[in-house]
C-alpha cells in the first residue's frame, strides 16, 4: 500500500474527484504538481482503467515531464504496481507529435517527417523577413520619424526594420496557425473584403514566404505540430474514438499558457461527456505578449456552470509578509489601480498560509527582510547597490539561495559582468547555455572545422589546442601547449605531418631543430589522434563526433552533452542532407555562441535546482524564473517602461520609438487580420484602436509579472527601480502602491 501522505483541505476536495470536468485555480507554491501527480495515481489505484486505457497527463515543459513521471511511478511502485503502466506524460507539442504519428497521411506529412527547431525557425524568419524588406524598402523607410539622427537612420535601415517586420511576421503567423488558416485560405478571405488592408497583405506573404522554405525542408515547425494533429482528429473520427478510449482521462497543468488551438485539441479529445481536469493560475499567465497564449481560456472553462471549479489557496513557499505583498497587489489591482480597463489582470484566490502541522509550514516571517526601495538609481547606481548588498548578505547567509530577477535578458547581462567584476559567484545557465555544454560544443566544432580543411596549419594547431584543453590549469605544460602550437602554424606540409613518408619528413626535420624531446613526444601523440579522426570522416557526423568525444573527454557529463550534441548533428544532417562538415561544424559554433538553445539540455528545461547553488547569485529574467523560488529575491528595474500603467509618460516596448507616432504595426498588422475574419460588412478599423488595445493587454501581462517575481520570494524579497538608459523614467506605479502598503499609507 502506498504511504499515507498528510493532505490539505483543498486537496483532499480534489482528490474526490471521479469523473466529468474539473477546474483548479493554484496559487503559488500550492503544490499543483504534487497534487495532480497524486490524482493521477488515484484514478490508476482505483480499477476504472482496463488494461488498454491510460491516463493523459499533459504539461507545458519537459522538465516538468520528468516531474510528474517520477512522482507517479514512484506512487504506484509504493502499491506494489509496476511503474510506467496506466499512465502518459507529455507536452502539448509531444502529444500533438503523437497524435500525428498516428495518421501523418492526414497531415500531408510522410512518416519519417522533421521538426524544424526554434533556432532554424528564428533564421528562416529573419532571411523572409530582410527579403520582404529590401523589396519594400522605401515604404518602410517613409514611417521612420524624420528626426532621426544619420546613425539612427542607418541602424534603422540594417538592424531595427528588418527585426520589426520578423515579429510582424513571427506574431501574424502564430495567429494565423492558432486560427488553422493557411495563406491559401487567407487570400481567399481577403479577396472577399474590400478596401486598403496593406498590412493584412504584407502578412499573409510573410507566411506564404514562410511555409514555402518549411515546405523546401521538409519539415513543420512547432506551432504546426499543434494545427496538423487537430486536423488529424477532424479528419479521422475512429482515430478519435481510438484515442478517446486510450485516454479517458485527461489532466492539463500550466492550463493558463494554452491557446485556442491548443485547448480545441484537447477538447477534442475529451469529448462532450470525457473527463478532463485543467490546473492553472491566471494570475501566472505571463506568456500572452510573446505567444497566443490566452489566460481567458482557463477563467472561461473554470467559469462553466457544467465545470466543478475548485481553489489550491494554501502555499508554503512564502513568509507571511510575502504573502501580504502578494495579496495586495492584487487587492490593489481589482479595487485600486488607475487604469479601469486593466484591473482585470489579476484576480483571487488570494494565497492563504499552510496550517501549523503542514509538511510544508512557510518559512519564520521577518518584516525586515523586506525593502521596497524608493531610492531614484541610475542603472549604474543600482548595479552598485546590488554588489554591496549582495557582498554584505551572502556571507551572512551560505546556506540560502538568492536570485536577481530582471525584465530583460539585455538588463540580466549588465547585472551578471557587474557581480563577476566584483567576483561574486554567479549562476547564469538560466540565462543561456550552462557552460559546459557550450564549451563542449565549441571543442567539437574546432575539431570538425580541421577535418573539413585538412590542409590548414592554423585550424590543425587550434585542434591541437582542443585536444590539450584538460592542461588549462596547469601553467607549465600551458607554457609547452603554446610552443606545439607554433611549431604546427608554421607546418607547410601539413598532410606529410600527419601522414608521414618512411622517414617521417617533416616530423624529423622539426627533431632536429628542437632540443625538447616533450615537443615531438606531443607532436607524435596528436598526430595519432588525428590520424584516427580523419579516418573516422567517412562514418556517419553523429558516429563521427562520439569517436572524438571518446578522445577529447573524460568527463560523464561531457560525454553526455557530446552524446546530444550528435544527435542533434544527425537531425541537422537528415533534414540538410547535402551539408558538409563545415555546415554542420557551423551549427556547433552557433550553439557554443549561445545564438541557439540547445533542446532539452539547458538547466531549465531539464529541471534547474535552486538549492545547489546556495552561496551563488542566480541571475535570470522573471520569465525564466517562472516555478522556481529561492530564500531572496531582488527584483530590479521596476520602473515605467518595464511596468508601465497607462500614465501619460509611460513608454511601451510594443511600441518603436524610431517610428512615426511611436507606432505599434504588430498590433495594426493583428487587428486587420481580425477584421479579415469578421463577417459584419459594415463593420470598419477604428484607427488607433489596435494600439490602445495593445497598451492594455501589456499593462496585464506585466502586472502579472510583478506578481510572479513578488512570489519567487520565500522570505526576504528587495525591489528597487532605476531611471533607465535614457534617464527618464520613473518607478512603476504598482510599486509605488505596494510601498505604500509597507510603510502603512495604503488607502485600500
Amino acid at each position: 500500500m502506498p504511504e499515507l501522505v498528510q493532505l490539505r483541505p483543498s486537496q483532499e476536495d480534489i482528490l474526490t474527484y471521479r469523473f466529468g470536468r474539473m477546474g483548479i485555480s493554484a496559487v503559488p507554491g500550492s503544490g499543483k504538481t504534487w497534487t495532480l501527480s497524486l490524482l493521477a495515481s488515484q484514478i490508476i489505484l482505483s480499477g476504472v482503467l482496463e488494461p488498454d486505457q491510460e491516463v493523459l497527463v499533459v504539461t507545458f515543459s519537459n522538465s516538468a515531464v520528468d516531474n510528474f513521471s517520477q512522482r507517479i511511478s514512484s506512487r504506484l511502485k509504493e502499491a506494489g504496481l509496476l511503474p510506467g503502466m496506466g499512465y502518459r506524460v507529455r507536452t502539448l507539442h509531444g502529444l500533438a507529435h503523437d497524435i500525428i504519428k498516428e495518421r501523418p497521411d492526414l497531415a500531408g506529412l510522410n512518416n519519417d517527417f522533421a521538426i524544424i527547431d526554434d533556432r532554424e525557425t528564428y533564421m528562416i524568419l529573419a532571411n523572409v523577413a530582410q527579403t520582404y524588406f529590401n523589396l519594400h524598402k522605401e515604404v518602410f523607410i517613409s514611417l521612420l520619424r524624420e528626426d532621426l539622427g544619420e546613425y539612427q537612420l542607418g541602424k534603422a535601415e540594417r538592424d531595427y526594420l528588418p527585426e520589426l517586420i520578423q515579429s510582424i511576421a513571427n506574431a501574424f503567423i502564430r495567429s494565423a496557425k492558432d486560427r488553422q488558416l493557411d495563406p491559401q485560405q487567407l487570400r481567399y478571405l481577403r479577396a472577399r473584403k474590400h478596401g486598403e488592408l496593406p498590412l493584412l497583405e504584407m502578412g499573409i506573404q510573410l507566411y506564404e514566404d514562410y511555409q514555402k522554405a518549411l515546405n523546401y525542408r521538409g519539415g513543420v515547425d512547432f506551432d504546426d505540430l499543434i494545427r496538423l494533429a487537430l486536423q488529424c482528429l477532424h479528419f479521422d473520427p475512429q482515430l478519435v474514438t481510438n484515442l478517446q478510449r486510450r485516454w479517458p482521462y485527461i489532466l492539463e497543468d500550466e492550463a493558463q499558457d494554452s491557446s485556442v488551438l491548443q485547448q480545441q485539441t484537447l477538447s477534442t479529445l475529451v469529448g462532450e461527456d470525457g473527463n478532463w481536469v485543467r490546473v492553472g493560475d491566471p494570475n501566472q499567465a505571463i506568456y500572452e505578449s510573446f505567444t497566443t497564449a490566452n489566460p481567458n481560456l482557463l477563467k472561461d472553462f473554470i467559469a462553466d456552470p457544467v465545470v466543478r471549479s475548485v481553489d489550491l489557496p494554501e502555499s508554503g513557499r512564502s513568509s507571511l509578509s510575502i504573502i501580504k505583498l502578494a495579496n495586495y497587489l492584487i487587492d490593489w489591482t481589482q479595487t485600486a489601480h488607475f487604469n479601469l480597463n486593466v484591473r482585470d489582470a489579476l484576480s483571487p484566490p488570494h494565497i492563504q498560509p499552510t496550517e501549523a502541522d503542514d509538511p510544508q509550514p512557510n518559512p519564520p516571517d521577518e518584516p525586515s527582510a523586506i525593502q521596497i526601495k524608493a531610492d531614484k538609481f541610475t542603472t549604474d547606481q543600482e548595479l552598485s547597490f546590488l554588489v554591496k548588498d549582495l557582498q554584505s548578505w551572502l556571507p551572512a547567509h551560505p546556506d540560502q539561495t538568492v536570485a536577481v530577477l530582471v525584465p530583460t535578458n539585455k538588463r540580466a547581462n549588465q547585472i551578471v559582468s557587474a557581480l563577476k567584476e566584483s567576483k561574486l559567484e554567479v549562476v547564469e545557465s538560466l540565462l543561456r547555455l550552462p557552460t559546459s555544454t557550450r564549451l563542449s560544443a565549441g571543442a567539437i566544432a574546432l575539431i570538425l572545422k580541421s577535418l573539413a580543411d585538412p590542409k590548414s596549419a592554423r585550424s590543425l594547431a587550434r585542434a591541437f589546442e582542443v585536444w590539450r584543453r584538460s592542461d588549462r590549469d596547469d601553467e607549465d605544460l600551458m607554457k609547452l601547449n603554446k610552443q606545439v602550437q607554433n611549431v604546427i602554424r608554421k607546418c607547410n606540409q601539413v598532410e606529410e605531418y600527419l601522414w608521414p613518408s618512411p622517414d617521417d619528413g617533416w616530423l624529423s626535420n622539426i627533431a632536429l631543430q628542437t632540443e625538447q624531446g616533450s615537443i615531438i613526444e606531443l607532436l607524435v601523440g596528436f598526430r595519432a589522434v588525428m590520424q584516427r579522426w580523419q579516418q573516422g570522416v567517412i562514418l556517419p557526423v553523429d558516429q563521427l563526433v562520439l569517436t572524438i568525444a571518446q578522445d577529447l573527454f573524460l568527463d560523464p557529463i561531457e560525454l553526455a552533452i557530446a552524446h546530444k550534441l550528435a544527435l542533434t548533428l544527425r537531425q541537422l544532417n537528415r533534414v540538410h542532407p547535402d551539408w558538409q562538415l563545415t555546415e554542420l561544424g557551423e551549427e556547433l559554433v552557433v550553439i557554443a555562441r549561445n545564438e541557439r538553445r540547445f533542446l532539452s539540455f539547458s538547466e531549465d528545461e531539464d529541471g534547474f535546482n535552486p538549492d545547489q547553488h546556495k552561496g551563488c547569485v542566480v541571475v535570470a529574467t522573471i520569465h525564466k524564473s517562472k516555478g522556481l523560488e529561492w530564500d531572496k529575491v531582488y527584483l530590479t528595474s521596476v520602473n515605467n517602461y518595464d511596468f508601465p500603467s497607462g500614465n501619460q509618460y509611460d513608454t511601451y516596448l510594443p511600441e518603436k520609438w524610431y517610428l512615426k507616432q511611436n507606432m505599434n504595426l504588430e498590433a495594426e498588422t493583428l487587428a486587420q487580420l481580425d477584421f479579415l475574419l469578421r463577417d459584419d460588412p459594415f463593420e470598419w478599423l477604428q484607427p488607433g484602436k489596435a494600439a490602445i488595445d495593445a497598451r492594455q493587454n501589456y499593462i496585464r501581462d506585466r502586472l502579472r509579472l510583478f506578481y510572479v517575481g513578488i512570489t519567487r520570494a520565500r522570505q526576504a524579497l528587495t525591489i528597487t527601480w532605476n531611471t533607465g538608459h535614457n534617464g527618464n523614467t520613473q518607478e512603476a506605479i504598482p510599486l509605488v502602491a505596494l510601498r505604500n502598503f509597507w510603510n502603512g499609507e495604503s488607502n485600500i
